[in-house]
This record gives C-alpha cells, structure tokens and sequence, in this order.
C-alpha cells in the first residue's frame, strides 16, 4: 500500500466515530441532563400575573421582564396534587386581560386593548382569596408586616383647658337698704381679705332709724309688756334683716349709741376681682359693690371631643401644665361632664377641679390638659396602619406561610394609644398583618373575587366561589349576622336603660352582660337612685353625704354613687338545691326559678345558672320555700 492509500485511511476511519457521537448529542432528549427537567420563563417584578416563555417588556407597565426559572418535575406533581388531568398537564379555568380588570374569556384570545390573554388554571383558582406574591415581588412592593398583639386597651385624651373661678365660691357684696360710702377699707381690685374684714362704712338713714328703734325698745323707762316686747323683737328682726351683725348688735345693747354709720364685713375669704365702690358714693339696695373669689380651690373647664367621651368618668385623675411653669404638673379630679353637646364644635364640656397652693392657677389662664383611662385590661390591639377602610367594611391582609396573604374582614372597636386599635373579630393573638404595602394586595383581591362574583351560578348571581368554598376570608366575611338581633344589657335594674351590641362588661358597675331580644327589652323598665354622694379622692372616700355639695375635707364637688339592689338573707333550710339551678338575670325577679333551662315567663329573658349572678343566693331561698311546701306534680316547672 502506498504511502497516499495510508493518509486517506488515517483521515477517513475517525469520521463514523465523529458522526456517531454527533447523532447521540443532536438527538432529541441528548442534551445536558442537569437542564432536562427545566424551563425558563420570563415576568414582571411589579405585576407577577404576567407571565411569558420570552424575553420582553411588560405589558402593563413596560418594565423589562426578569427570567425565572421553573422545575417541571416539582411543578407536575404539584398540578396533580391540585386539580391537573392524569397525563399531568394543568387545566385552564378561563381566560384573564393583564390590562383590563375583570376582562375573561373561557377561550384563548386578545383583550379589547389587543394583548394576548393569560390563562387561569383550576388549582390557581380554587382558593380565590388568598393571594400568593413571590419574596422579590413582596419586596419591591415593601411589604411590611405587623403582629397582633394583646394588651391593656388605654387612651390619653389632651386637650387645652382653661382656668376658672370656682362658681360655688364666689360672693359679692351688697347692701339691703339705700346710703353713701363714707369711708372705704378694700380700695383696690386683687386685694385678699378675710371673713369678717372691714370693707367699708355706709350711712344710712333706714338704718339710722332701725338702730334708734332697738334702742328705745331696751330704754329702762319701757314697760315690761307684751307690746314692748313685741316692739323690741320687731326692731330686732329689723336690724338682722339688714345683715347687721351679732357682734354689732351686742355693741349697740351695750353703749345705747346708735352710730351714724354701720361698718360692712367682708362675708368669706377670698380675692377682690370686681370692685365698683368708690368713697363718698350713693349706693342703692341690691347694688354690686364688691365681688370676692376663693381660689384655693379653681376650675379647669376643657372640651372634649364626643368620641372620647366613653373613656371618661367622674373621680378620674386629670394632669394639668402649664406653659409658663414647665417643671411642674398639677394634679386634680374630673367633677362633672356636662350634658351637652357644642353642635359647632361637636365637643362636650368637662370640669375639673385642681387645688391650688401658692395661686399658680390663675383664672384665665390657657392649661395643657392630659387625661389617660383604661377600657379593658386586655384585648387584642391591631396597628391603625394595617387596616384598610371602604365604606362599611375595613380589611386587613393575614400574612400566611410561602409568601401567601389572606385578606380578612375585621370588626374594630375603640382607638387606643400608639396607633392600635381594639379588635372585636376577625383576627388571633400573634398573627402577622400587613401594615405597608397593603394596597396593591387590596387590588389583587378586589379583582379576584370580581372575577369569581362573574363566574358564579345564575341561581346566585353576584356570589362566587370564594364565598361558595369553605376555604378563604370571604366565605365567612359575607355571611348575615345573626347577632344582629340580640342586644345585651346589664343585669342590674338601674342600668337596664342602657343596651349594648356586643357581650362584654358593664362599664358602670362590671357585671357581666346578659343577652335579651328586642321583645323582652321593651318590657323592661329602667330605674334605680342615687345612695349617697361621696368625695372623688380616694382617700376622702368615706364622706357619704345624702344631699349633693362639697367635700368638708377638701372642697370638691361631690359625686353620687348608685345604690345596689336589695337581697334577701337567705334561710337555712333542708331543701335540696339541684345542680344547677335557674333564674332569672333580673334582680327583680330573682322568684324565677327552675331546675331546667327555659325563659323567664316575666321577662322573656334566658335563664342562667344561680351561680353566675349575685341574686343567685336569693333565687336558691325561693326554691327551698316553694319545695317546702311540696307543690303537686301537675305543677309547672317555672315558680314565681
């Protein structure tokens, strides 16, 4: 073999080996194993429903879309876990737009916008109200969650408070008969004077001829009869009548002097703020010639707004400041809220009383009020931010496992410090909201359960599946309230005016609620009386006075206290008490009783167990007597 035979054989025997291997990498399914269960698919970092096999921009707000990369084995399984046929592929529900809310079709096709139509598969749409956000997504979004919480339900209410006389100790003085000032003691506005003080010397002829009347009457030369006597009590009477003192009555039997002019005292302690008498002046019967004020003892009236009006209460402790001493606070009780309302300004008017060492308060004086309460001890307390507000409805987003969120429709109740809100229904202590970045969530949801709204049965137009399913927030959000026609009340007779939507305890007395219907409430009549009127100090609490007034210890305005129901003691008896035993919730007809549950045929109202009210004692007496006396058989249950 020549020597060009040998090249073309080395040349030509290593081309099968090339073709061989280039037929087993170019086959199908030949390609590098690692990518052979992987397909990459391209979205949109803001609007994660877009979803293409290509690069390119987004449809909706032209951002460029980002790859993803999807797992088809994982993805497979997934699908047949949740709906998919058995050869493994998803089912399409329908059809949606990424442009127009709430556009579907049941085949593929364009929007009316031109853009290609996305699908909805049968395992994306069966829970239709939870939503489901990739960690990129959510964080561009910036998503921020919040966990609820349990605690005290507290409000400090502040608002601007402004200083005033105490009304109750202001005095001005006055004369009961005509004259001239002919000499003045208290000549100036601001002055303090004391009980008792000279304010100034008056001449008057009525009280020039009382005082000479009297006189004559106690003359030796008088003869002791029935008219002398009855002349000198008359003059007496005179001179009193004219407020002339005991003091100057008892000089004026002494010297037998009348005077020409009658000193005027001062009728309390205090300050002069009004002053209209002038030396030598003619003054006539009834005229304002001083006026005096007590400021031991000052006023804080401020306006409170009607929607922080439940968080007060007579006896609370009110802190006041002022501006022009920034180192101290004062410290007082609220004394009385008045009963109106401003209709301009929609406030109430609220009264504290401050006492006041070294005059610091000065009627007129502008004051920084703070007044804190607490409704509950605990309660579950959700962040202001979380919730969102539509009408009659406010949503809140439960942020789940795997970056899904749910939204939930709440029930608040009171606003408390910090920004939360109390939590009636819808949501458990330590699950996450979200506080930021709800509202594009809310958008999603809204279009979702349009969708399912559009989708539903013509024999239930408007309800969808999501309100269909047992599964998501909005099958339960939308259900009637069957509460709605149950009130509750407090069981004690005095506060039965008083009707409440919700169970709970009463804020005046704290007995638990008792629910009623609407038919039993309209035969209840509300009553009650005040027992005695107490100091709101704490450590003045056992003034109890029978009448409203002051406080003889310190002055405050007293404030009334209820007086409990009245029970019977009980007798011992050798009846024996079933367990349990029923009864009215009303005090008054404690004589309800029953060994079975039932109604109260008085007030149509449930009857509970004697051992959950205070009456219970004297509902249990009943039993003993009326078994005592061994009623027939044919006898009904209720006895009354």
């Amino acid at each position: 073999m020549t020597l060009k035979s040998r090249r073309v054989l080395t040349v030509l025997l290593p081309l099968p080996v090339l073709f061989a291997a280039a037929w087993l990498l170019l086959r199908p399914g030949g390609h590098d194993p690692g990518k052979a269960g992987e397909k990459t698919l391209y979205t949109c970092g803001m609007h994660s429903q877009v979803i293409q096999d290509k690069p390119g921009n987004c449809p909706i707000c032209g951002m460029k879309l980002t790859p993803v990369r999807r797992q088809s084995g994982s993805s497979t399984t997934s699908t047949n876990a949740t709906g998919a046929t058995p050869g493994g592929e998803r089912k399409v529900k329908y059809y949606k737009s990424t442009m127009l809310l709430g556009e579907i079709s049941q085949t593929p096709r364009k929007d009316s916008m031109g853009m290609d139509m996305v699908p909805v598969y049968e395992d994306e749409a069966a829970d239709s109200s939870i939503i489901a956000v990739d960690p990129v997504t959510t964080q561009n979004m910036g998503i921020r969650t919040g966990v609820v919480t349990k605690g005290p339900l507290r409000r400090a209410i502040r608002a601007v408070g402004i200083i005033d006389f105490d009304e109750t100790a202001l005095a001005d003085v006055t004369t009961k008969f005509k004259g001239w000032i002919e000499k003045l003691y208290v000549d100036a506005t601001g002055k303090q004077v004391h009980r008792g003080e000279p304010l100034f010397d008056i001449y008057s002829p009525e009280l020039y001829s009382a005082q000479v009347e009297y006189v004559l009457s106690l003359s030796p030369s008088a003869k002791p009869d029935a008219g002398t006597d009855s002349i000198r009590s008359s003059a007496l009477t005179k001179l009193r009548f004219f407020d002339i003192s005991d003091e100057q009555i008892a000089e004026l039997e002494k010297t037998k002097q009348p005077g020409k002019t009658m000193r005027v005292n001062a009728p309390r302690d205090g300050i002069v703020v009004e002053k209209m008498a002038v030396q030598g002046q003619m003054v006539d019967a009834g005229m304002k010639l001083y006026r005096l004020a007590d400021l031991s003892l000052v006023w804080v009236l401020s306006q409170v707004y009607e929607q922080d009006l439940a968080f007060l209460k007579l006896g609370q402790e009110a802190v006041v400041r002022l501006s022009y001493l920034p180192d101290r606070e004062f410290r007082g009780r609220v004394t009385y809220i008045y009963p109106t309302v401003d209709e301009k300004t929609r406030t109430a008017k609220v009264r504290m009383e401050f006492h006041n060492p070294g005059f610091f308060l000065k009627p007129g004086m502008f004051a920084t009020v703070e007044l804190r309460a607490e409704l509950e001890p605990s309660t579950l307390l959700v962040p202001d931010s979380a919730v969102l507000r539509s009408g009659e409805r406010n949503t809140v987003f439960v942020a789940l496992d795997a970056g899904k969120f749910e939204p939930r429709t709440v029930t608040l109740g009171s606003r408390a410090e910090n920004n939360l809100y109390q939590v009636l229904s819808g949501l458990n202590e330590g699950e996450r909201v979200v506080t930021s970045g709800q509202f594009m969530l809310d958008s999603e949801s809204q279009l979702r359960e349009a969708i399912q709204k559009m989708l539903a049965p013509s024999g239930r137009p408007g309800v969808g599946a999501s309100e269909r399913g047992s599964v998501g927030a909005f099958s339960t959000l939308h259900a009637p309230d069957a509460s709605r026609s149950t009130s509750y009340i407090c069981p004690m007779p005095e506060h039965v005016a008083i009707k409440y939507d919700r169970p709970g305890k009463c804020p005046i007395c704290g007995m638990t609620l008792v629910p009623v219907s609407e038919a039993a409430l309209a035969k209840l009549q509300p009553g009650g009386r005040v027992e005695y009127y107490t100091c709101p100090m704490p450590e003045h609490s056992d003034v109890k006075l029978d009448k409203p007034g002051k406080c003889p210890k310190c002055g405050m305005t007293l404030i009334p206290v209820m007086e409990p129901p009245q029970m019977p003691e009980p007798a011992a008896t050798s009846a024996t008490i079933p367990s349990p035993l029923y009864t009215c919730p009303m005090a008054i007809h404690s004589d309800v009783v029953s060994d079975k549950p039932g109604r109260c045929p008085k007030c149509q109202m449930d009857l509970v167990p004697t051992s959950t009210v205070k009456h219970g004692k004297a509902a249990e007496e009943t039993w003993r007597k009326q078994q005592g006396a061994n009623p027939p058989a044919g006898t009904p249950k209720h006895q009354h």
